[in-house]
């Protein structure tokens, strides 16, 4: 696809409702604009900027309608992204929202969907549970949910091993040991997860969680690993700093963003899986999107400037296949829908409209030519080879 770029193009998503017209498309981005969180959600807008600039070749039009980004800032607090959601559907009129990046904040938004009767599209919150048990049938997610990060990262972990988690004491990380738990029993029963340690996502001393993970794994034979699940400032260096390996202890960290990746260097041969890093994945959209940010930014695109970008072409698709922003059409239009992304097709399952997607087994790079160098291919693990359990009860 040729894009006609354009500085000003980039821009001309009138950044409030006061910009739009009663004949524009109004697209609400209900995201953690400040907040423990800031990072994610700056690569986030920059990728659904550029999605949308890429799958409208750069006139920021649909069905003869310019499209109007309004921003709302959750501020990664639940009530906030609530009621900014409900401003966005019922002040603005916006007819379809995307967000957020928090887990606890996207739970709170999902009902407003519902209430209002309007599309959500979840980017990037990851619980098990915005999916599951707390879907509802408005909610759309393109990015990853729980169980996909841990049926990936189950299949990076092969023959015997004692396995302790580390993980945030907060949806996010909750659902993700238990997907992960569940995903090993399938995948791997010859690994077990022997003990779960949770710390407030705000934690910055991990003296005592790691004391007690190393004295349950010490002693245990044969393989033992430390999985981490973490969002934000990444605890990674500082449990590499209490020598783990002395105990014969490895750690899976997952994947994470470029500026946590960079400090894991000294670590080279640690492996984990990821759900994008941008020299994996082969196709046209992901070369333009590295490309164009490398001119733009300066540095390759992020893990979750690439979920941004396919959030983007997913509406852009959505509404292109409903021809019209009628929610209930839009439903139709997305339920089964397939798409590309700059990390392949995705397709929304209908039974939950959860994005099937592949996801990437990686090993950290022991030669690194620069500093975004950081990580080689070990496998893609295809969608096909992801069993994703449908955990709604609609």
């Amino acid at each position: 696809m040729q894009i006609r770029h354009s500085v000003i193009a980039g821009f001309a998503l009138a950044l409030g409702a006061g910009f739009a017209s009663a004949q524009d498309i109004k697209i609400a981005h209900v995201y953690d604009k400040t907040g423990p969180l800031e990072a994610y959600a700056k690569q986030s807008s920059i990728g659904f900027t550029m999605g949308l600039e890429y799958a409208t070749g750069g006139k920021m039009e649909l069905l003869g309608r310019k499209l109007v980004v309004i921003e709302k800032d959750t501020q990664s607090k639940p009530d906030v992204g609530k009621a900014q959601l409900a401003a966005a559907y019922g002040d603005d009129k916006a007819d379809i929202a995307v967000g957020p990046v928090n887990s606890g904040v996207g739970l709170a938004m999902l009902p407003v969907a519902e209430e209002y009767k309007k599309v959500l599209l979840v980017e990037p919150a990851v619980a098990d549970s915005i999916t599951g048990d707390k879907w509802n049938r408005y909610v759309f997610r393109t990015s990853r949910n729980s169980t996909q990060d841990a049926v990936a990262g189950a299949a990076t972990l092969t023959g015997d091993a004692s396995i302790a988690m580390l993980a945030q004491d907060y949806a996010f990380g909750r659902d993700g040991v238990k997907a992960f738990k569940e995903a090993l029993a399938k995948a791997n029963p010859r690994a077990k997860i022997i003990h779960e340690e949770y710390a407030p996502a705000a934690t910055t001393d991990f003296t005592a969680p790691a004391q007690r993970i190393f004295e349950v794994l010490k002693d245990k034979p044969g393989r033992k690993v430390l999985g981490i699940i973490w969002a934000g400032a990444h605890p990674m260096v500082k449990l590499m700093g209490m020598n783990p390996e002395r105990y014969g202890i490895e750690l899976a960290p997952g994947g994470n963003i470029l500026p946590v990746l960079k400090t894991w260097k000294d670590y080279a041969g640690a492996e984990g899986a990821i759900y994008y890093y941008y020299g994996f994945p082969k196709n046209a959209m992901n070369d333009w999107l590295v490309k164009e940010h490398e001119k733009r930014h300066g540095q390759p695109p992020d893990f979750f400037t690439a979920g941004g970008f396919a959030a983007a072409v997913a509406v852009v698709e959505g509404i292109k296949k409903a021809g019209s922003t009628n929610t209930e059409k839009l439903i139709a239009a997305m339920e089964g829908m397939s798409f590309e992304t700059p990390k392949g097709r995705m397709t929304f399952r209908k039974e939950d409209h959860q994005a099937m997607q592949n996801m990437y087994h990686f090993r950290i790079k022991k030669s690194q030519k620069n500093e975004w160098d950081l990580l080689e291919l070990v496998r893609e693990i295809p969608a096909s080879e992801l069993s994703v359990p449908i955990q709604n009860k609609r």
